[in-house]
């Protein structure tokens, strides 16, 4: 996201118009406000983390037969004791109590 942010700083040639009712737009512009930036940046930065999100997450990588073999085997592989993290998932939230 900081190569994406810097290189908007440098030049923007190309645009992207978008259609949105008055709510969205207010909406957009309060949030854009709270941050101290102007609505198109903060659209930039906020399409550009989305569209990051969702080509990482659908990101394919090749594994060998057997090593794929290996890999769901840990992925399957029940999780190890862990007495910490149950007693941290045992404890109430401070705004719980």
């Amino acid at each position: 996201m900081a190569a994406v942010a810097s290189e908007s700083k440098i030049l923007r040639a190309e645009n992207i118009n978008l259609r949105v009712n008055r709510n969205q737009k207010a909406l957009i512009d309060r949030a854009a406000d709270a941050l101290g930036r102007s609505r198109s940046d903060f659209m930039l930065e906020a399409a550009c983390r989305e569209a990051e999100s969702v080509l990482l997450d659908r990101r394919y990588f090749h594994l060998a037969e057997d090593t794929f073999r290996r890999f769901t085997a840990m992925l399957d592989k029940p999780p190890a004791s862990n007495p910490r993290l149950a007693r941290l998932l045992r404890t109430k939230a401070p705004w719980d109590k």
